[in-house]
């Protein structure tokens, strides 16, 4: 059985079923995980807006569900997408393209 955290949410990574490449990371409530289950697309739990996103209505940029897995503990999820458009809404093909060095580390 799905493990949400205390705040009702999972986090939810996003990778292209084709190539492997990490698009994105969301979080999903039970609704959000039925919703992309049962449509095919992916749906997330916004936590800035406190409601369902159903990622592409807005953009056009929509993920197409291939496969939906647990981790071990039940505690993450991966969804297999092939997206149709950016993942990123800066328009990059994924949120992840910020190298990490020292100098984004806080101050103290």
């Amino acid at each position: 059985m799905l493990q949400f955290k205390d705040n009702g949410l999972l986090p939810a990574v996003v990778q292209h079923a084709e190539t492997g490449q990490v698009l994105m990371v969301g979080y999903m409530n039970p609704e959000s995980v039925r919703l992309t289950l049962e449509t095919g697309d992916v749906w997330f739990y916004s936590r800035s807006r406190r409601q369902l996103w159903h990622k592409g209505a807005t953009s056009g940029d929509y993920f197409r569900v291939r496969e939906v897995l647990t981790d071990c503990d039940e505690d993450a999820i991966l969804v297999k997408v092939l997206p149709e458009g950016a993942a990123c809404h800066t328009g990059a093909p994924s949120c992840f393209f910020n190298p990490v060095d020292r100098a984004r580390l806080p101050v103290g």
